[in-house]
């Protein structure tokens, strides 16, 4: 069994993009790379050199993280030559703390420098993909109801029109605060996702997609290409937020399963988006960006949802690849050296502190019955699911993850 691993598995210094690409039939439109655990620096370190690589020898103009899409705006708008400072934009332009990330930082002034002498046809953009979400809530649809709105006022009659006028928004939205209740993801009574208000607000944001999407010809010409794929991005975070401050109201028993959903959702749709114009390299947590199911422990019970990468995959095929990352330690959140019998501990036994492996052709070594998963000693780090080997494309181990 060690020797097959030995040869599957190809030791490498740095993860390089051509090694990478020779696992995949072809260039994929949407290439996503997964990560086990989120907050550590030296698996943003690999991404890095492997997205450079994959950019500059690949041709792929978007990088798209796991952070908010609307608070990204910014930082593409920075990358692109806006105007603005380097701190600012990493203090505005992420969510869930990604700002203060040093790899993070890298990313961005790298980007910035790539885009320096190029032109705008060609420039790297980078930006989020996630919904305004945090774990303990979601934000208000304000921002992104009011943008969808004011650009469609700015270029349509508004008297004939639009469904209603922005006070009319404003009334309905009411204070921010009550669509921000961090009590709401405990309480389902404490969200006002189910008030007259929101419900009335669910119909308003559909029809002002609807008619978004209706008066497309007139508004490509009037306003520009941008201009819209923007619009339609504040559509899709608007409705989406609607119906997950829906579910945060909700009682039913599917309501946390719901709710892991319509964030994937949000997600998938915002990845399409991206890839429809032009190739994209995706990072998120694996579970995110995996083609089977994803599950999770919530509260001691076993929740599972098809996440963004198996909504991707279902509608780009071949056109989706995926990359699993695993790893051997985090010494510093308790994850010592992985058992031997794990998939993990057959990798980490081998010599090299990053690997890249074949995962199919791994799975097909390992055989039947396949190792079990690795338990995890730390409920922020998500061990490898064996089963799952057989729809990756590649898998990148690193064997011990530094401190940030």
């Amino acid at each position: 069994m060690a020797t097959d691993i030995t040869r599957i598995a190809r030791t490498t210094h740095a993860v390089e993009a051509a090694a990478v690409m020779k696992l995949l039939p072809s260039r994929p439109r949407l290439l996503a790379l997964g990560e086990p655990t989120h907050g550590e620096d030296t698996l943003l370190d690999v991404r890095n050199e492997l997205f450079r690589h994959l950019v500059e020898q690949e041709g792929y103009r978007t990088i798209a993280i796991e952070s908010d899409c609307l608070m990204g705006l910014g930082v593409d708008a920075y990358v692109t030559g806006g105007a603005g400072t380097f701190d600012e934009v990493m203090e505005q332009g992420f969510s869930h703390g990604l700002g203060t990330s040093t790899a993070n930082r890298e990313l961005v002034g790298w980007a910035r420098e790539f885009n320096a002498d190029r032109p705008a046809s060609d420039h790297l953009h980078l930006t989020g993909f996630d919904g305004p979400l945090e774990i303990t809530g979601a934000a208000s649809p304000r921002q992104s109801l009011t943008a969808l709105h004011t650009y469609l006022a700015s270029w349509l009659d508004a008297d004939h029109l639009l469904p209603c006028t922005a006070a009319t928004l404003d009334r309905l939205l009411g204070a921010d605060d009550r669509w921000t209740e961090p009590a709401a993801m405990m309480d389902p009574s404490r969200s006002f996702g189910r008030s007259p208000e929101a419900a009335e607000l669910q119909l308003l944001a559909a029809d002002l997609v609807s008619l978004l999407d209706e008066r497309t010809p007139h508004l490509i010409a009037a306003a520009g290409r941008e201009a819209w794929d923007r619009a339609r991005l504040y559509g899709r975070t608007a409705t989406g937020l609607l119906r997950y401050h829906f579910w945060m109201a909700g009682t039913s028993p599917g309501r946390l399963t719901r709710l892991l959903g319509v964030r994937d959702r949000m997600m998938a749709e915002n990845l399409l988006a991206l890839a429809a114009r032009g190739p994209v390299l995706a990072f998120a947590h694996n579970s995110h960006l995996q083609r089977e199911r994803s599950s999770m422990r919530m509260g001691g019970e076993r929740l599972e949802w098809w996440g963004a990468g198996s909504l991707v995959s279902a509608r780009l095929g071949a056109e989706y690849g995926f990359l699993a990352t695993a790893l051997g330690t985090i010494r510093h959140q308790g994850v010592d050296a992985p058992p031997p019998d794990t998939v993990e501990g057959l990798l980490y036994a081998l010599p090299g502190n990053r690997l890249l492996v074949d995962a199919r052709r791994l799975a097909a070594a390992l055989g039947a019955p396949l190792p079990a998963p690795r338990v995890s000693p730390w409920f922020g780090y998500f061990g490898l699911d064996p089963a799952h080997l057989a729809e990756t494309d590649g898998l990148i181990f690193v064997k011990d993850v530094a401190q940030s």
